[in-house]
């Protein structure tokens, strides 16, 4: 038996960023990515679908608490891209395999307990407020 071998590091480094990272839902034991319909499900709510397109499906979810847009991806390339574009815009967003919630800041920490992924605070662009 003969094993092949790759130059090493170049190869290792494609690999890891062409494959996303699964993540895993603690409390509700569901893997990601997921469709918009399964994650409002796990925050509790209907989803009223606004974009439904080649690169990505997203929609509203109302409960009482709060709004929330959740937005997924048929490849992670295209939700890197919109990572980018919604960094313009700053603010904080929950972030996992394929998918993206935006919701006020205070109940993301909620909602990765629920679905998982990671809470990134994106820059925005232009003067900010000072002291």
């Amino acid at each position: 038996m003969t094993a092949a071998c790759t130059a090493g590091e170049d190869d290792n480094e494609r690999s890891r960023t062409s494959r996303p990272a699964v993540t895993a839902a603690p409390e509700a034991g569901v893997v990601a990515p997921a469709k918009v319909e399964v994650i409002a499900g796990l925050i509790g709510c209907r989803p009223r679908i606004r974009v439904e397109a080649e690169e990505l499906r997203q929609g509203v979810c109302h409960t009482k608490e709060r709004d929330r847009v959740i937005t997924t991806f048929p490849e992670e390339t295209y939700k890197l891209a919109w990572l980018d574009a919604a960094a313009g815009y700053g603010g904080k967003y929950l972030v996992g395999s394929r998918w993206v919630v935006a919701a006020d800041p205070e109940g993301l920490e909620g909602l990765r307990r629920r679905l998982g992924g990671e809470i990134r605070q994106l820059s925005g662009y232009g003067p900010t407020a000072g002291p």
